[in-house]
């Protein structure tokens, strides 16, 4: 990146960025500038001894390494450009033991991170205010749309219940303040792509467009607490491991609603 003024932007017809974590062998090629086409494009390229490559299937190559029924782990459908792009939000809920709970972000804005923390304690009756909260995109992408605030929320209460979700399961949508789920762009776009990959259940906004995907079944939601209910079996006093209210492994604190 060029610091300072953008001289140099302005005088070149085209402007692009190859962005990824230094560790990872990866690349994604952004244009920020394009006198001569379209900037919604993107490419994913992996650096090989020839140089660097095309990824033909970028979501099916960054969910390659995904650990099943891991709780915490929820499968989002992002918009890079004009392409839809799955990828893997990952949550680690864990007891603090300083006085200011550790909040950290990466792969997504800390800013709405701590957006979705709030909806959650205030509309869904989640009590964070003594553990540390980490979420990460996996494989070193960057999610910056809201469309990803269900799938994070979902992840954080996985993580925080310590109940894997569906394995198949992709969610998006994004929250407002006051617990509500937002319809997001594109949805019959995210949808293919869903179905395309071998995922047979998502959750998406009740505001979004009518789109019927042959083997896929579509779970709307209107509130993040109804996202919570439906998915995690929580409101019923069952889990994913067949476990009752008694049997859990922990108490669940005063107040709570789920």
């Amino acid at each position: 990146f060029l610091a300072g003024p953008k001289v140099m932007e302005h005088i070149v017809d085209t402007v692009l960025y190859l962005e990824g974590d230094r560790h990872q062998h990866h690349r994604l090629l952004r244009a920020a500038k394009n006198r001569f086409g379209s900037t919604n494009e993107i490419g994913l390229f992996a650096m090989t001894e020839q140089g660097l490559q095309e990824i033909e299937n970028p979501s099916q190559f960054l969910l390659s390494q995904r650990p099943l029924n891991a709780p915490g782990s929820v499968i989002v459908c992002t918009i890079e450009g004009t392409r839809p792009l799955l990828v893997e939000v990952q949550a680690l809920v864990s007891p603090s033991h300083l006085s200011v709970p550790r909040r950290v972000a990466t792969g997504v804005d800390f800013q709405r991170l701590n957006l979705v923390i709030a909806v959650l304690e205030k509309r869904a009756g989640l009590r964070m205010g003594h553990f540390d909260v980490y979420v990460n995109v996996a494989g070193g992408v960057k999610v910056e749309e809201p469309a990803a605030d269900l799938a994070i929320a979902l992840a954080i209460a996985s993580s925080l219940r310590d109940v894997p979700l569906d394995p198949h399961l992709v969610a998006f949508g994004e929250l407002g303040l006051a617990g509500e789920v937002r319809a997001v762009s594109h949805t019959e776009r995210r949808l293919q792509e869903v179905a395309r990959l071998g995922y047979t259940l998502c959750l998406l906004p009740a505001r979004s467009e009518k789109v019927q995907i042959p083997g896929l079944e579509i779970l709307p939601v209107a509130t993040v607490q109804q996202a919570l209910e439906d998915v995690l079996f929580i409101a019923k006093g069952v889990n994913f491991h067949g476990e009752t209210e008694e049997t859990l492994p922990f108490p669940r604190p005063e107040g709570e609603r789920w």
